[in-house]
């Protein structure tokens, strides 16, 4: 079970978004404001953080930029009730993990609350074992290493901060080197199957994903395009 951050300045979406949590089991924390929300969502403790566009005083997309710049990897499904593609666009290039469009269905919600908090205690931190198996031992690849069990990733000494979708996109990439993957194939394998999303999603991951892995993301090395397939991780 987790904290979840509700960030809604309107009484009766929030009252219901944080009664059906509680039901689920979670802990639901309630910040009208967005200022507020940004101090709440800095003290951290929260395994998901639903964040609506508009809000007084601090707008959604001013608090999820605020919170990648601080390298605060929670993952963020955003609400928005504007219509243009463009929001949702920003948002996603701003590092939200997934967002929803007001109106909106409860049980669509909670079957996106839940699939955002499996991902990320997927590899969470737990006691040691005797052995990792294979899919959580660490991964060597060019000079990165990246550990599933922990969820970390270096380059040389250097350790990145990824959001958990940054994260699982690359680790899906360094397990299948020289292997090109569409966009719509990348959305099936590490978004799902059922992920209602579109290819844009892709391609701001991954710019985000360069932005943070790359020496020059203008010229990158790791995260290649095949121009009219898709995308594929470099062979060491």
């Amino acid at each position: 079970m987790a904290r979840v951050l509700v960030v809604e300045d309107e009484p009766d979406i929030a009252e219901l978004v944080c009664l059906h949590l509680t039901t689920m089991g979670h802990t639901a924390v309630h910040e009208a404001d967005g200022l507020d929300a940004l101090a709440r969502a800095r003290g951290g403790g929260f395994g998901l953080i639903i964040l609506d566009l508009n809000l007084p005083r601090m707008d959604g997309l001013d608090i999820c930029r605020t919170l990648r710049a601080d390298d605060d990897p929670t993952p963020i499904l955003m609400l928005t009730s504007r219509t243009g593609e463009i929001d949702r666009v920003l948002g996603l290039e701003l590092g939200a993990d997934d967002y929803l469009t007001k109106p909106f269905s409860v049980r669509e919600l909670m079957a996106r609350v839940k699939a955002q908090l499996r991902r990320a205690a997927l590899y969470a931190p737990s006691a040691p074992a005797v052995a990792a198996p294979p899919e959580r031992a660490p991964l060597a690849v060019l000079d990165l290493m990246i550990d599933p069990e922990r969820r970390q990733v270096r380059r040389g000494d250097a350790a990145l901060e990824l959001t958990a979708r940054e994260f699982d996109l690359l680790l899906f990439f360094a397990r299948h080197p020289g292997r090109v993957y569409s966009r719509s194939q990348l959305l099936d394998e590490v978004w799902g199957t059922g992920y209602a999303g579109y290819d844009h999603t892709v391609n701001s991951h991954i710019n985000r994903l360069r932005a943070k892995l790359e020496p020059d993301p203008q010229r990158p090395r790791y995260v290649l395009t095949v121009w009219g397939v898709g995308y594929k991780f470099a062979e060491g």
